[in-house]
């Protein structure tokens, strides 16, 4: 198969969707690769590395797509992109559809095969393609949070741990996934007082008996939701729905009832968000203010770690990928459950409930493009 990995466009996006080690893979499998010049710098890979691992280096990002069966990315396509997607091209990357109803039915238009990492699934209900990017998003947003809690950043002006003689900030993590977790044990670690809250209680037992003792599990619910923001100094939305929009746990109205300062970092925008009032920002302007609250929305945290995160994410990413390139999408799906899970849109038809839901749009059940 003739893989093609364009360089990232998003804002500030630095992350490239396959290493020089994952060139070489595909090498041995017969493939042939081609890379946007430049795609990988960012990320630590110059293109030599990539030429002496096997790849063709391709000067413009139409080139990239125009001889690409499959494209490998990390970030969704944007408008910039969407004339360039084929007809039955395939098309593996985070899409996040539930948030864009202009990029689903964009899809739709092209008619390409969109396998999203973010719903391939495992029988036990994980997502070994989102856990990578969950757990920098969870551990940056605790450093993120800290930074902004800063006086001149508009926060409160606390310290995230404290010092002795003077308690530590308060911490509210809505959520106890792999976000959740990973943003708890951070700000535990930094010393703060953390509440992590989730709908299930076997999960917070489970947080209960991994957490250190400076970390409380409570139920969520909206009376507990309220009575927790209360005094927070920092609140962590860590809530996934896969393949569907986040619930609004925070309303509007009810920043009221946080004091001024207080900062809420919504790792979940990219679903939707679950903070009402959160809406995608950038890199370069990752903050707004709201009623006194600052809000920090970055849709591609782990864009701004990017070795880190282009190693992770491959990691996870590869073994999938070159099932796909070996056996071609359709027979791929066909033969592994968790690819199947992965399919959103195919051939013009949205195959996710959750994406159908999300917009009002006809479903049509996988089955009938495979």
């Amino acid at each position: 198969m003739i893989i093609g990995v364009p360089k990232e466009i998003k804002n500030n996006e630095n992350r490239v969707a396959l290493t020089p080690a994952g060139v070489a893979e595909f090498k041995k499998h017969g493939h042939k690769i081609y890379i946007q010049a430049s795609a990988g710098e960012n990320s630590g890979f110059s293109d030599s590395v990539y030429t002496t691992a096997g790849a063709e280096i391709l000067p413009t990002i139409e080139a990239i797509y125009d001889i690409a069966e499959m494209i490998i990315k990390v970030k969704e396509p944007i408008a910039s992109e969407y004339p360039l997607i084929k007809k039955d091209q395939l098309v593996f990357t985070y899409f996040h559809f539930a948030s864009s109803e202009v990029l689903t039915k964009a899809m739709i238009d092209r008619e390409a095969i969109c396998l999203a990492y973010e719903t391939v699934e495992k029988t036990d209900r994980s997502l070994p393609l989102l856990i990578p990017m969950s757990e920098v998003a969870g551990r940056m947003s605790i450093q993120e949070g800290a930074k902004y809690l800063e006086k001149p950043m508009q926060g409160k002006g606390i310290l995230l741990g404290g010092v002795p003689g003077v308690s530590p900030a308060k911490v509210v993590v809505l959520g106890g996934g792999i976000v959740g977790t990973q943003a708890a044990k951070m700000a535990a670690g930094f010393g703060a007082s953390v509440t992590i809250m989730d709908v299930s209680l076997a999960r917070l037992r489970y947080l209960s008996d991994i957490m250190p003792s400076n970390v409380t599990t409570l139920m969520s619910n909206h009376y507990n939701i309220c009575d927790a923001i209360a005094d927070a100094d920092l609140v962590i939305g860590a809530v996934l729905i896969p393949g569907a929009k986040a619930p609004h746990l925070i309303t509007k109205d009810m920043l009221k009832l946080m004091s001024p300062g207080t900062v809420v970092v919504d790792v979940a925008v990219d679903q939707g968000g679950c903070i009402e009032t959160c809406t995608p920002t950038t890199h370069e302007n990752p903050t707004f203010v709201i009623d006194g609250i600052v809000h920090y929305c970055v849709a591609n945290m782990p864009g701004a770690v990017p070795y880190t995160s282009t190693l992770a994410l491959t990691n996870a990413t590869l073994p999938y990928a070159i099932m796909l390139a070996n056996k071609g999408w359709k027979k791929a799906c066909n033969e592994n459950e968790e690819l199947k899970k992965g399919l959103n849109i195919a051939n013009g038809k949205i195959v996710y409930q959750g994406v159908a839901d999300a917009w009002g749009l006809p479903f049509e059940e996988v089955s009938s493009i495979l």
